[in-house]
């Protein structure tokens, strides 16, 4: 039986740009990925796909998710066109975060951008990442309720930025990591802000929504869920603004 699943509800969306990509490695390890691309066109929606192939691929070489990233993010960062900040606007991009585990070893993480992995393990879930985005920057205080725009999202794959730039600019690193040890079975979920927001918007219990086989119903059923609960908090005619919602969730053993 597969221990992962993915899906996807392109929301109100005219493109479905986000990407999944699972990959096993020497040892044991396996890979896991998720990009959220920026923007809704055919061209996004190509370089996503190939982009969560490439880290992916990177991830599971390397047998480390922090590796992996760095290998692609710097990869993309050293195009002389994404040095030029007019040419950059029309360069697909996405948010991105990786997973990789290995037997006997804790999990790892990275990410840029404001994608998520949650654990879910003994009855509790975990964030295990922080987002990349002005939200975080300038966080809800009581003279601004609403803190900065959580929808610009501070760093991204396919920007030129070093770990150093982002710190000046925005207090955080490019990139920024994370180890789990694992006490036994667990299920990792990753997602797009489409996938997440309306939940945690709605007050959902992620743990009540996952934890349930067949995975590919499961994740099919939250991604579903996620999209349903945008379009109930928006009127009729604004429907087309509700985003496309990626998951992956996986078993962890």
């Amino acid at each position: 039986m597969r221990h992962y699943a993915t899906a996807q509800n392109i929301g109100g969306r005219s493109a479905q740009c986000d990407a999944t990509a699972v990959r096993s490695g020497d040892g044991g390890v396996r890979a896991f990925a998720l990009l959220d691309g920026i923007g809704s066109s055919a061209e996004v929606d190509e370089w996503t796909r190939r982009a969560a192939v490439q880290l992916d691929t990177a991830a599971a070489r390397h047998g480390d998710a922090e590796a992996g990233l760095r290998a692609v993010y710097n990869r993309y960062a050293a195009d002389p066109d994404r040095q030029d900040p007019y040419l950059r606007r029309y360069m697909p991009s996405a948010a991105a975060v990786v997973a990789v585990t290995r037997p006997g070893q804790p999990l790892t993480l990275a990410w840029c951008g404001d994608s998520r992995a949650y654990l879910l393990e003994r009855g509790i879930v975990r964030r295990l990442t922080e987002d990349h985005n002005l939200r975080r920057v300038y966080p809800p205080t009581a003279t601004f309720p609403d803190g900065g725009n959580r929808n610009v999202i501070t760093s991204y794959l396919g920007s030129p930025a070093t770990d150093e730039d982002a710190r000046n600019e925005y207090n955080h690193p490019a990139i920024e990591t994370g180890t789990v040890q694992l006490a036994g079975t667990a299920r990792l979920l990753l997602a797009s802000d489409g996938a997440y927001e309306p939940h945690e918007e709605a007050g959902h219990d992620l743990y009540v929504e996952l934890d349930d086989d067949p995975l590919t119903r499961t994740v099919r059923d939250f991604v579903d869920l996620a999209v349903d609960t945008a379009r109930k908090a928006r009127p009729a005619e604004e429907h087309h603004y509700v985003d496309n919602a990626t998951a992956l969730v996986a078993n962890l053993f």
